[in-house]
């Protein structure tokens, strides 16, 4: 009796969580699965986003103030690094892996490419404490918050008081990121039976259900597992991805599988940002996958495409793409706040 009771506080407690979350702060898509995210741990707030919003753009977080979030993840790019096959950071140092595309985290449940980091409140941590990034420590950041001109007053709006630290940057980041969502490129409005697709692309959508559904799972176009698929190692990084993370060798070479959306604009691609184009991805998994112990085995048959079909998938690829998010003002450059401190 007593569990059953325990049970149902826990289920009032998460139906709670979801409704009490605000449609204009965080909207679940239709048909999409329930975030991954608790939300009951660090509500949302309009103002809490907007603080996250400004520390995702302000170069502060790292040690000469050169190097911003934004850096590596510029909105107009789908929140990924085109510049460069690895991330960049101070002094022009070059890190070790690709900057992912952000998207509809508040549904991931563990991040970075290897998975050595598990809550989106700890993430942050990752690139702003990693030497060939950010470089710097939340110590320095908390000292420079608070003599900045901007920052205390955001934070009383936010929080209530002028006390900054630790827990409420990262949860504030946390907030902006989690608002981070795409929902509404010609494939949902497809789904939503709005449009229709073109005869090529309705061929490409079946060559996808047939041969990469498996692990870009619909609607996410992810499955936020990690993967062997097939890569020779870079003997120049030499990352084995997550086996780095987990010690057991049959992790070796597994990376997080990244959704597809928008990737039109998230190039390059892979860990290692290796390939330029989407006909270099299709033309590994045609021609270049290495097989090993650890290569998943949603890959063990070869994918056969031929030189149509692949025009075809990349048609149904591209349609994935979401103008609306890439230019959606709620994600952009917060100038009100930053062009009001210069003038």
């Amino acid at each position: 009796m007593k569990i059953k009771v325990v049970l149902f506080i826990i289920i009032c407690c998460l139906v709670t969580a979801f409704i009490n979350l605000d449609d204009s702060l965080f909207k679940i898509p239709d048909n999409w699965p329930k975030p991954k995210y608790d939300f009951s741990k660090n509500p949302l707030t309009k103002e809490k986003i907007e603080l996250g919003r400004v520390l995702f753009y302000d170069p502060i977080l790292s040690k000469d103030s050169s190097v911003s979030c934004n850096s590596c993840h510029s909105q107009y790019t789908a929140f990924a690094h085109v510049d460069h096959a690895l991330s960049h950071g101070i002094n022009n140092k070059i890190g070790k892996r690709n900057a992912p595309a952000l998207a509809n985290i508040a549904w991931e449940s563990s991040f970075m490419w290897d998975g050595s980091v598990a809550h989106l409140d700890d993430q942050p941590l990752a690139p702003i404490n990693n030497p060939d990034e950010m470089d710097e420590d939340m110590k320095n950041i908390i000292t420079k918050l608070n003599r900045s001109s901007i920052y205390p007053d955001l934070y009383y709006k936010a929080f209530g008081n002028h006390s900054i630290s630790q827990e409420n940057v990262l949860k504030s980041i946390s907030q902006f990121m989690v608002t981070i969502i795409s929902s509404n490129s010609k494939y949902d409005s497809v789904m939503r039976h709005q449009s229709n697709f073109t005869a090529q692309e309705t061929n490409g959508y079946k060559l996808f259900q047939q041969n990469c559904s498996s692990c870009h799972k619909e609607p996410l176009f992810t499955s936020n597992q990690y993967e062997n698929n097939g890569l020779v190692l870079d003997t120049t990084l030499n990352d084995i991805g997550r086996m780095k993370v987990t010690k057991d060798i049959n992790d070796s070479m597994k990376f997080k599988v990244p959704t597809l959306r928008n990737l039109e604009f998230s190039y390059p691609y892979m860990h290692d940002g290796r390939f330029k184009k989407i006909s270099d991805v299709l033309k590994h998994y045609t021609f270049g996958i290495k097989k090993s112990n650890s290569l998943s085995s949603k890959l063990e048959k070869p994918i056969v495409l031929s030189s149509s079909e692949k025009v075809d998938l990349t048609a149904f690829l591209l349609t994935l793409t979401d103008r609306n998010f890439l230019f959606n003002q709620k994600y952009s450059y917060p100038k009100n706040i930053f062009y009001k401190t210069q003038n």
